[in-house]
């Protein structure tokens, strides 16, 4: 990322979804620009190897779980004092035609993407009134707005996250915080799971004709992140090689 970085220096930034892909290379950016960060990823081997990777710290958590998305802050809060950056990304895929859906295809989905959105936001909330500061940074999808057969439940989901980040993004603004979200479209391992004739299709209907690589959404992420974007409130960012236009 050259030399783009905001200075984090005596921050806490907090990534979900955070053992590969795009958080992991968020988390990643957040640690060089000098903040401490916590990786939060259900899944314990890989989370645990990306921090140690990138010199920061492991949670291994569930963010579908009210218990384990507030242990967590917890714990973030007793071991630096502060909350200053949540970066909400973590997300699954159950892809099946809606007839085909089940009630748990359904639920799972949504209790990851959105509920998890909501879970870390809620309880990162009195951290950041007590600092009168904080920064949420949503993930949400190109999807969300346009739909695409076979993922009517993460469709559902990521227009949810909008909406979402637009009432906190009105709730929170008299603390101090920021609420925005980022919609990506880089080359992740959800991306790598779609048929490659399917995605050669998508990519010839980028204007820039290619995914992204995951590292290219920190800057965005950075940027609404930082200080200085704080008069940047309730927006959606697409980062998508010019898809949504």
């Amino acid at each position: 990322m050259g030399n783009l970085h905001f200075d984090f220096t005596g921050q806490t930034a907090v990534v979900t979804g955070a053992a590969r892909g795009i958080g992991k290379e968020v988390a990643r950016h957040f640690a060089r620009s000098g903040a401490a960060v916590y990786l939060l990823d259900p899944d314990a081997d890989e989370v645990e190897r990306a921090a140690a990777e990138l010199g920061t710290t492991a949670i291994v958590a569930d963010v579908s779980s009210t218990q384990d998305a507030e242990s967590a802050v917890e714990r973030i809060v007793r071991e630096t004092g502060r909350i200053d950056v949540l970066v909400n990304n973590a997300g699954i895929l159950r892809d099946k035609v809606l007839w085909e859906l089940s009630d748990e295809d359904w639920s799972t989905v949504l209790a990851v993407h959105l509920g998890g959105t909501f879970r870390m936001t809620r309880a990162a909330v009195p951290h950041f009134r007590a600092l009168g500061y904080g920064r949420v940074v949503n993930v949400t999808s190109f999807t969300g707005l346009h739909g695409n057969i076979g993922q009517a439940n993460y469709a559902a989901a990521k227009a949810g996250i909008i909406g979402f980040t637009k009432t906190s993004a009105k709730e929170l603004a008299a603390f101090g915080v920021t609420v925005n979200a980022i919609s990506p479209n880089a080359e992740t391992r959800m991306i790598s799971s779609v048929p490659e004739d399917k995605r050669e299709k998508v990519a010839a209907e980028i204007p820039l004709k290619r995914f992204a690589a995951p590292r290219e959404m920190c800057a965005a992420v950075a940027f609404l992140a930082s200080e200085e974007a704080g008069y940047i409130t309730g927006t959606v960012l697409p980062v998508d090689g010019g898809l949504a236009m």
